[in-house]
């Protein structure tokens, strides 16, 4: 458990390292010039000034709002001034799998006609696979696995429209949320936008990459990734799914990337095989091997190692397996064949151990700064893509 003296003093430099307003950097005791403070939230939202609890004469009268299946409502909008999101927390009933993966998150800067941000609700809020599970990072955290909270600085302009789309076929009778943003904020030019873009492939092609952000240009920063995988189990049985190496693509990279990492496992900072564990950057919040499942969300957020990008940027991890002594029984008793890694297809011996190709079921949210409010990336997968299998 962190001191009281680092929960104090980690957000103040988390929030000048992630190029936040200056105001976010600031020390605690100082008040930028002409900041406001503003809670979006279902007593005032739109956060009007001297708006807030109104109903039934003050008295807890607006906790919650609803949305209705194929409804959307606005959380939080400021047109025609700069600011910065500061805080988004929410929760409601329906957590299942279905209904993470259904809500729908986009966020608009400065007016832009497409979002910055567009996810499935639970995937963008730190956990994929739309699993909740008690966990804390440096940007998002679940303290008791029934809400959602990030803490991720997103400065804009000129405005800031955020979204939530109940794209289910069940209503959310209550949803309670607050999003806590700042008006007035003096950004300086170099000032960059907050992204994050949500894909899956069920299953992964074989050999090919997993992209966890497609090719993005312009300058920012990749901030970091969650990932979801669910392993092949039927084709591939208990064998280890993570050998894949990250790779990071910047600058006109295109064969070969100037980042690689050592394997799926290291990348976010452990080793051997993955276990369940939360740090501030880096964590396996789900690893579920129950009733013969290979499950696993997972994080890593370039925090104190940033990761900037001059002209474009692209991000992959490759899908590895690795056969051994323990999980070489089924493969062999079936008669499965594996394709060996590296170059060619060429048929592994099961009799020996060693690297393979392999095909599962990859979903991830790619974060990260932009120096433009539009990223001309796809748009969010349709929600049967996003659910099924779940």
């Amino acid at each position: 458990m962190r001191n009281t003296l680092s929960a104090v003093t980690i957000p103040a430099a988390l929030a000048a390292t992630l190029c936040a307003a200056p105001a976010a950097g600031q020390p605690l005791y100082e008040m930028p010039a002409g900041v406001e403070t503003r809670w979006a939230s279902p007593e005032n939202p739109t956060g009007a000034k001297g708006a807030a609890a109104s109903a039934r004469g003050g008295r807890k009268g607006s906790p919650t709002i609803a949305i209705k299946a194929g409804q959307s409502v606005v959380l939080a909008e400021a047109q025609g001034t700069s600011g910065t999101v500061r805080r988004i927390w929410m929760t409601f009933w329906d957590r299942s799998p279905k209904m993470l993966r259904s809500l729908r998150l986009d966020i608009y800067w400065d007016g832009a006609a497409t979002p910055a941000v567009s996810a499935p609700l639970g995937d963008f809020f730190g956990v994929g696979l739309g699993r909740t599970t008690t966990f804390e990072s440096a940007l998002f955290s679940n303290p008791e696995g029934r809400s959602f909270n990030a803490v991720v600085p997103m400065p804009f302009r000129r405005g800031l429209r955020m979204v939530l789309t109940n794209e289910s076929d069940s209503d959310v009778p209550e949803l309670f949320y607050d999003v806590d943003y700042t008006l007035g904020d003096r950004h300086p030019a170099s000032m960059l936008y907050f992204h994050a873009h949500w894909r899956r492939e069920n299953p992964t092609t074989l050999k090919r990459d997993y992209e966890i952000l497609p090719l993005v240009r312009g300058r920012g920063r990749f901030l970091g990734t969650n990932i979801g995988v669910i392993a092949n189990t039927k084709e591939y049985f208990n064998t280890w799914w993570g050998e894949g190496e990250a790779k990071i693509y910047l600058d006109g990279d295109r064969e070969l990337p100037t980042l690689a990492g050592t394997g799926t496992e290291d990348y976010i900072g452990t080793a051997w095989g993955q276990g369940r564990y939360a740090h501030l950057y880096q964590g396996s919040p789900v690893a579920d091997e129950s009733g013969g499942r290979m499950q696993y969300a997972f994080y890593r957020y370039h925090i104190p190692d940033p990761v900037w990008f001059q002209r474009d940027v692209r991000v992959t991890m490759q899908q590895i397996g690795y056969l051994t002594d323990y999980s070489r029984g089924a493969i062999t008793r079936t008669g499965r064949r594996l394709i060996q890694a590296g170059e060619g297809s060429v048929e592994m011996d099961t009799r020996k151990d060693g690297k393979f190709e392999r095909s599962d079921d990859w979903s991830s949210v790619a974060y990260f700064y932009l120096d433009r409010p539009e990223n001309g990336l796809p748009a969010l997968a349709p929600v049967a893509e996003r659910v099924a299998g779940l």
